[in-house]
C-alpha cells in the first residue's frame, strides 16, 4: 500500500506475467486468497500484471506504532473520518501520480469489489471536502491495503489509524501492505518471507469477520 508520491516497484514477478482479463470479482478474490494481486503498467498500454512479492510486506496489528508528532496532531481531530462514503473518488485521487498502475480498469474493477461488499475506503474529510484517504481489499480476516493519497498534512497517516483501530476491533488477523516504503516502516511495517506470508493468509481465511 504506497502513499501516492511513493513509487513501488513495477517489474513483474516472473511467475505472474500471465494476464486473467477480465478482473472480474471471482477472479480478484481468488488471487487474493493465493498471494496475489494485479497492478496495471502505464507503459505497456494498460497491461496487467500479477506481483506474488518475496519478500512481502505487513503491518503487524500487534505491532503498529503511531509516531508522536501523529498522536499530537489527532488530538486536535483536524478531519473528519468516513468510510466508503466516496470509494471511487479515493482510488481516482490514489491514482494521481505518475507513473500510476491504478487504470480504468482497475478502477472499474475495484469499484465492482466494493459494490459486493469487499473493497473499502477510509477517509479524512475536512470542511465538506475529500483530504484523503486510503483504500484497500477485505476479505475474512484479511485487509489487503492497495494505495493511500493526502491533499492535506496528515489526512492519510490519520486514516491509516483508524483502519487499524477498526481491524483491530473486529478481529481482523492480517494486513497486507505488499511492499516496503519508508512511509509505512515509521508505523512498524516489517517484510517476511513470501511462504510465511502464505502461511499468516491460509490462517486469517480461517476468521470470519465484517469490516461494515
Amino acid at each position: 500500500m504506497e502513499q501516492r508520491d511513493e513509487k513501488p516497484p513495477l517489474t513483474p514477478s516472473p511467475l505472474h506475467l500471465f494476464t486473467m482479463s477480465p478482473l472480474t470479482p471471482e477472479i480478484l478474490l481468488s488471487a487474493y486468497s493465493q498471494g496475489i494481486f494485479p497492478m496495471a503498467h502505464e507503459n505497456e498500454d494498460g497491461a496487467i500484471y500479477w506481483y506474488d512479492p518475496d519478500p512481502r510486506a505487513i503491518l503487524p496489528l500487534d505491532g503498529f506504532h503511531v509516531p508522536r508528532s501523529l498522536a499530537r496532531a489527532m488530538k486536535k481531530r483536524p478531519f473528519e473520518i468516513r468510510v466508503d462514503t466516496a470509494f471511487t473518488a479515493v482510488m481516482h485521487a490514489c491514482a494521481q501520480r505518475e507513473p500510476t498502475w491504478i487504470s480504468a480498469e482497475i478502477i472499474a474493477a475495484y469499484t465492482r469489489l466494493h459494490k459486493l461488499g469487499f473493497a473499502h475506503s477510509v477517509e479524512s474529510w475536512v470542511d465538506g471536502k475529500l483530504a484523503g484517504g486510503l483504500y484497500g481489499v477485505a476479505l475474512r480476516g484479511l485487509f489487503a491495503g492497495e494505495s493511500m493519497f493526502s491533499r492535506e498534512t496528515n489526512a492519510s497517516k490519520i486514516a491509516l489509524v483508524y483502519l487499524v483501530r477498526r481491524l483491530r476491533e473486529r478481529g481482523y488477523q492480517l494486513l497486507d501492505i505488499q511492499f516496503m516504503t519508508a512511509h509505512l516502516r515509521q508505523f512498524g511495517a516489517v517484510e517476511i518471507p513470501s511462504a510465511v506470508y502464505k502461511q499468516r493468509l491460509e490462517q486469517a481465511l480461517r476468521v470470519r469477520v465484517q469490516f461494515v
